[in-house]
């Protein structure tokens, strides 16, 4: 028994240092969601200078990179075939499930153009991250 708890130790940290990130950067996105005018949070360049679609972009870039990475080191092996496609379906699920969240907060609303921009980040951040960490 004693040799088996060092080894669980190892995979709840391992969990925790591949999935940490995706579930803290999730809350991210959700708080922002949750925020009835979330441009008071940024930065004012950000607001004037890039497009909203372009953040959509950016943000779910982020989270398809980090669920690219979970999935492909501390899913499994049966997970790490699949690693691409389950980071994309996973980051866009959550981008939908966000749209759906704003628009039940007053004066955001849900759009699939939103949700669209979600799904491509999601694409070229988990492709970007599976291109690096074969390299």
């Amino acid at each position: 028994m004693k040799t088996a708890e060092p080894k669980e130790k190892r995979s709840l940290a391992r969990a925790l240092w591949y999935w940490g990130p995706v579930v803290v950067y999730a809350a991210a996105i959700f708080h922002f969601s949750s925020l009835s005018h979330p441009e008071d949070e940024l930065p004012e360049l950000l607001i004037r200078q890039v497009s909203d679609k372009v953040l959509h972009l950016v943000e779910y870039g982020i989270l398809g990179a980090l669920c690219c990475r979970a999935f492909r080191w501390a899913a499994g092996p049966a997970a790490l075939k699949q690693a691409l496609i389950l980071a994309i379906g996973a980051a866009s699920l959550y981008g939908l499930s966000d749209e759906f969240h704003q628009s039940f907060v007053p004066t955001r609303e849900a759009s699939w153009l939103d949700w669209a921009a979600d799904t491509a980040g999601a694409i070229a951040g988990a492709i970007g991250w599976d291109r690096f960490a074969k390299s």
